[in-house]
């Protein structure tokens, strides 16, 4: 009889646990579906997940507990996120013989759009560190905390 109580006691941990995970990812999984839903309605040309994605931002700023729950989750879909390309390059290969004539085109959209993104990127950047520099400057500005 002991050894089940010690059993049960000792799977208690793992199983909650278990919880925390599927409620993480039911939660990512909920904003997702809201921002398909959203697109599908409101035929904007935006894809959903990004619509699901920039709803989600706004919720976790709003509750930082939020963001604490879905860490875990969220790093290790991080970890892994390589292997989400890999349907992508399958579907390129496939499809790499309608795409032969449109090469120089794709070709170009990609490095144009990496252009782009890097520069966008420099410029958020610095003016988000300007606006830091200020803050630090100020007499009673409380320091930055590190995550």
């Amino acid at each position: 009889m002991k050894s089940d109580t010690a059993a049960s006691a000792g799977s208690t941990p793992a199983a909650g646990r278990e919880t925390t995970i599927v409620k993480s990812f039911a939660v990512l999984l909920a904003f997702q579906c809201l921002g398909e839903c959203i697109a599908y309605v409101s035929r904007v040309p935006i894809p959903g997940p990004v619509i699901g994605m920039v709803l989600f931002l706004c919720v976790l700023s709003a509750s930082p507990t939020l963001a604490q729950r879905v860490e875990h989750v969220s790093r290790g879909l991080l970890s892994h996120l390589s292997l989400l390309f890999v349907p992508a390059g399958v579907g390129v290969m496939a499809l790499a013989g309608e795409m032969h004539g449109q090469l120089l085109a794709i070709s170009l959209a990609i490095v144009v759009s990496t252009l782009l993104s890097i520069a966008v990127t420099a410029l958020v950047v610095g003016r988000l560190m300007v606006r830091l520099e200020r803050k630090q400057r100020r007499p009673n500005a409380p320091k930055p905390t590190r995550a």
